[in-house]
């Protein structure tokens, strides 16, 4: 899904919002982007992630149909992984505005839904999952 509340993809999103269960927009192999801020953020961050969700979360999805898609490992994708650490604080961010890097949402979104790793198997491999 590409990352804004206008594009198509969204839009198609809000027309199925009430039999939608759950989108996990990839955030890897996609450079910097724009979040919900209006601010550039480069991917494999904690500022990525959490500006990132925090756009679909404003744009009109409840936090239950919102997750997280991440490489599980280096080896998964190209770009974009980051630590379970870093992805529990953007998930607490997101949450309830806690262990927050420097982009803060303007709410909580208490009951996002969580993360999709890409790669099961480079999961098992590395030992990186989040909660």
């Amino acid at each position: 899904m590409r990352q804004s509340a206008g594009g198509d993809y969204f839009q198609l999103a809000l027309d199925i919002k009430s039999i939608l269960t759950m989108i996990h927009t990839q955030y890897y192999n996609s450079g910097s982007m724009n979040g919900c801020d209006g601010n550039v953020y480069a991917e494999g961050t904690e500022n990525f992630m959490t500006a990132l969700g925090c756009t679909e979360l404003q744009g009109g999805l409840a936090p239950s149909q919102v997750g997280l898609g991440l490489p599980a490992s280096s080896p998964a994708a190209g770009s974009g992984y980051v630590s379970p650490s870093l992805v529990n604080n953007a998930l607490d961010c997101l949450a309830a505005r806690a262990n927050c890097g420097s982009f803060v949402p303007a709410a909580a979104y208490l009951g996002i839904r969580g993360v999709m790793t890409w790669s099961i198997n480079g999961d098992a491999r590395q030992g990186s999952v989040a909660r």
